[in-house]
């Protein structure tokens, strides 16, 4: 079954173009079997989706609920949690990465870097902290191995990276306009329906779960704009960190309610 493994809507993310209704019907119209929406610390598009029941019945086009959370020290990470599982917390960016790994793991989910090797702040390996520590990766249950947005460097060795660690390599366009929808692609050497199905599928056949490619979108904010792009990442450090430190209460006590179930 053929995936696109990062997509961002309208509904779910503040710079997403394309609705998800629209979304769905281009990644038919290219031969896909599903997508993962991934939104950035949102879930509102996988909402918007089941609220549209016209959405549901296309074409028994698997859509499943994923989130790109924003972590205070790792940069973007994907997250997949099983069906029925809701964690408020996930829609409150800013945990450090060691945090997240233990609730997406305590909850029965799956996660991993995307763009691992990408723009400082936003990807794993340029984060100052995990620069020079890869052991993290071994904790991840998959890497994001092709993206359409990055650079073919920057996806070689997040695909050597995989490799190393005999990790899954999921590939995505990282779509938010219209033409870069469905240019990355995962294939899976399974039946997905839901995300059960996806979680079993990677945790019991490891890197043989799945192959990953696709091409490059050649309109990328950072080709577009060049040198005024650091201006714009750097923007994004910011915008970050004042939303952690918002959001710092909420997380706090979602925490201590999620300790309590657990307990």
């Amino acid at each position: 079954m053929k995936f696109d493994m990062h997509c961002h809507t309208k509904e779910g993310s503040l710079d997403g173009k394309v609705p998800v209704e629209e979304f769905i019907d281009i990644l038919i119209e290219k031969g896909y079997d599903g997508m993962l929406i991934t939104d950035h610390d949102s879930y509102n598009g996988y909402r918007a989706w089941k609220r549209n029941p016209v959405c549901q019945r296309k074409e028994n086009f698997v859509v499943l609920k994923g989130i790109e959370y924003d972590t205070i020290d790792a940069g973007h990470i994907l997250v997949i949690m099983p069906e029925g599982i809701k964690l408020p917390i996930l829609e409150l960016r800013g945990l450090p990465v060691h945090f997240l790994i233990k609730i997406v793991h305590k909850s029965g989910g799956i996660l991993g870097p995307a763009h691992p090797c990408g723009v400082k702040f936003m990807s794993i390996f340029n984060t100052r902290k995990h620069r020079n520590r890869p052991e993290v990766i071994e904790q991840f249950d998959f890497i994001e191995g092709f993206n359409s947005c990055e650079d073919p460097e920057s996806n070689q060795r997040a695909m050597e990276i995989a490799e190393r660690f005999g990790k899954p390599a999921f590939g995505g366009s990282d779509a938010h306009k219209p033409d870069c929808i469905g240019l990355g692609a995962t294939e899976f050497t399974e039946k997905v329906t839901c995300e059960f199905e996806l979680i079993r599928l990677v945790r019991e056949k490891g890197s043989q779960a799945c192959t990953c490619g696709g091409s490059y979108y050649q309109r990328t904010t950072k080709q577009r704009i060049g040198r005024l792009n650091d201006v714009l990442v750097h923007s994004f450090w910011l915008y970050n960190h004042l939303g952690s430190i918002r959001r710092r209460h909420k997380r706090l006590l979602e925490l201590k309610r999620m300790y309590i179930q657990i307990r």
